[in-house]
């Protein structure tokens, strides 16, 4: 019998074209002009002179680059994209050390969230609208391994990430050494310990730090976090939501400074 080889189909939602710049020439333009981009799709086999120097444009933005095959841009537009398409960001980007200080100076005990391989829109979202509602001075992320900041992400959030700062860093494990540097208490929420969320005091500067439901913090990470604490799980379902993981963990520091 005849084998009939299959190509890879992408199952990939359009965003409006209004927030994505097709061809290597319109997205040089747009990081000249100062454009924040979300992150790039750059085609998988793409070695041309005016590729590369796009790529070394890219490398001083922070921005996120995927190399992907030629079908996947395909299915995001069927325009000349001419291998590179980048996603606008709905949001401006705050750097975290400037963010830190600017806390101390006001007087401020920080109150900061990591996220750490939540890649869902709709989590990232409802985290970031529980930041605003709590107080928590900033949201963090990393380049890599993020949910995208797009519009889905704002919807999703309630308008929230137009009013929460967002600290985009290169490496987590850097901004936690920073982090900690800068005296703030590191609380990562993982199940890989026996001590209970309310026996760690937040009412110092703090970052919570929650990682995928999937994977949890990334090991390398959680051994930079001055604090393991977990969640109680009676049930027989053994982790919750992130979303409402975050919110538990955000809603204990703020009873605990209320109280304090």
């Amino acid at each position: 019998m005849l084998k009939v080889e299959r190509k890879k189909s992408y199952d990939t939602k359009r965003p409006p074209e209004k927030e994505m710049i097709f061809g290597v020439r319109a997205v040089m333009e747009a990081i000249d002009a100062g454009k924040v981009l979300d992150k790039v799709l750059v085609r998988r086999d793409m070695s041309s002179a005016i590729g590369k120097e796009l790529l070394i444009k890219l490398e001083g933005t922070g921005t996120q680059i995927q190399r992907v095959p030629l079908e996947k841009l395909n299915q995001f537009t069927d325009k000349n994209h001419q291998g590179v398409i980048a996603f606008l960001s709905p949001i401006e980007f705050t750097p975290l050390d400037s963010l830190v200080q600017s806390l101390y100076d006001e007087g401020k005990t920080p109150l900061l969230m990591m996220l750490d391989g939540v890649t869902d829109v709709r989590n990232f979202g409802a985290i970031a609208r529980t930041c605003v509602c709590a107080g928590v001075h900033a949201l963090i992320i990393g380049t890599r391994g993020s949910a995208a900041i797009n519009g889905d992400a704002v919807k999703a959030s309630a308008g929230a990430l137009h009013s929460l700062p967002i600290c985009k860093v290169e490496n987590l494990q850097n901004a936690l050494q920073y982090l900690q540097e800068s005296g703030l208490r590191i609380v990562a929420a993982t199940e890989h310990t026996d001590r209970n969320y309310t026996e760690v005091d937040m009412t110092i500067p703090t970052c919570i730090v929650m990682g995928s439901e999937e994977k949890g913090i990334y090991e390398e990470n959680l051994k930079l976090c001055t604090d393991q604490v977990r969640l109680p799980m009676t049930g027989v379902i053994e982790s919750l939501n992130v979303s409402v993981a975050a919110g538990v963990f955000i809603y204990e520091a703020v009873r605990q400074r209320s109280c304090k």
